[in-house]
């Protein structure tokens, strides 16, 4: 298994991230990846990246998958990562979000085939292609409309995909579909993973990190509130005690990298849902954990009002400026224009219905064995957050 060469699209991402941290930590063991490269659009230091310093990582920053013609694309790969030939394990994990459903849909097939051409096409060695897609493939999305009758929990990878009208506005189907078709041939395995709601730390602004935005909020409540104050959850009651599974991004890493170097070329294809446990959780569960790292007892929602993460946020900004100060941490985060502004009120108060999932296919049938608790998933994240001065 020695001397795996990783290329990650999308690595300064919530998911990204995470793989480039976890390779140069050398999961599964030591001796297994000889060198990763980190593909990312916009430039992302070294230093800024707060991933281990290994020589074994090239950062490789402005690559747009989109721009000029397929030979292009695999000039500008060739000329800016020198061992291209030598790439194992492919990590498909970039998404360019567009308010327009149609052009993001267009763009993330593209962006996928090109990429994935140019490494089949660039690369003799490569073994490995991982696209990741999401709970859209159940239609939790759709929320109020996502299906029931032919969509029921748990979750699992088995379900007949989405109907029209939603099968054609998702571009996971016309990126698996065509690499289906043009993998058919190939000596390469590939597979699809399905995380639901990404928790994860990035070092930088993201259109939206659930984990970095409840970091920030539960920071600040702490500040104006005072220590060992109630903190109520920012949802509803129906979302409070709806069912689904955390997919921590290390644990996202973790299961797809296991997945990657183990899989074997008879199950060429398939996809596995990906989350920290087998056993579902709720928010009822979960945020009194969240607000205990930040010294808060968590409670349930208040019967009366709304309690929005956002626009306590901006109420409190001159708080939060002066936390920047007395702590030194690092400006132009906590209200970042790169931000999709309000998306953590549509997560904590639109998906309120069970979306749990079915994990038999990942623990039992893969050899995987590895679970996580709610404290050590988002708990690893708002450490990163205090060391990379993001929050005190």
């Amino acid at each position: 298994m020695a001397g795996k060469v990783a290329l990650v699209f999308g690595a300064s991402g919530v998911s990204g991230w995470s793989f480039v941290n976890e390779i140069l930590n050398d999961y599964p063991k030591k001796g297994v990846w000889q060198e990763v490269y980190a593909l990312t659009n916009r430039p992302l230091s070294k230093e800024t990246s707060c991933w281990p310093d290994d020589p074994r990582l090239s950062i490789v920053s402005g690559i747009d998958l989109l721009k000029g013609t397929q030979e292009d694309l695999e000039a500008e790969l060739k000329e800016k990562i020198p061992h291209v030939d030598r790439v194992t394990h492919v990590y498909y994990l970039a998404y360019k979000a567009n308010n327009d459903m149609h052009k993001e849909l267009k763009d993330a097939v593209d962006m996928f085939q090109r990429s994935t051409t140019a490494m089949d096409r660039l690369s003799p060695a490569l073994e490995f292609v991982i696209l990741q897609t999401g709970a859209k493939m159940y239609g939790c999305h759709l929320l109020e409309n996502h299906p029931t009758d032919y969509m029921s929990v748990p979750l699992s990878e088995n379900l007949p995909r989405l109907k029209e009208p939603y099968h054609d506005l998702l571009f996971y189907h016309p990126q698996l579909d065509w690499l289906t078709e043009y993998s058919r041939k190939k000596k390469w395995n590939w597979c699809d993973t399905r995380p639901d709601i990404i928790i994860g730390f990035v070092p930088n602004q993201n259109f939206y990190s659930l984990g970095t935005v409840l970091g920030i909020y539960l920071a600040l409540y702490r500040e104006v509130e005072g220590q060992g104050a109630e903190c109520p959850f920012p949802g509803t009651s129906k979302s409070w005690i709806a069912k689904s599974h955390d997919s921590s991004s290390d644990m996202i890493a973790r299961q797809t990298l296991h997945l990657s170097l183990t899989l074997p070329l008879d199950r060429k294809g398939e996809g596995f849902n990906v989350a920290d446990a087998r056993q579902h959780e709720s928010w009822s569960t979960k945020w009194p954990d969240l607000c205990g790292y930040f010294g808060l007892k968590g409670t349930p929602p208040p019967t009366a009002g709304d309690l929005e993460v956002r626009k306590y946020i901006h109420e409190h900004f001159d708080t939060w400026k002066k936390m920047e100060e007395t702590h030194g941490l690092r400006s132009g985060i906590a209200n970042s224009d790169l931000t999709f502004q309000g998306f953590e009120y549509f997560l904590l108060t639109q998906f309120d219905f069970d979306r749990q999932y079915d994990m038999t296919k990942m623990y039992e049938t893969t050899g995987f064995k590895e679970e996580r608790a709610t404290i050590q998933a988002w708990g690893g994240v708002f450490d990163r957050m205090r060391a990379a001065k993001i929050i005190p």
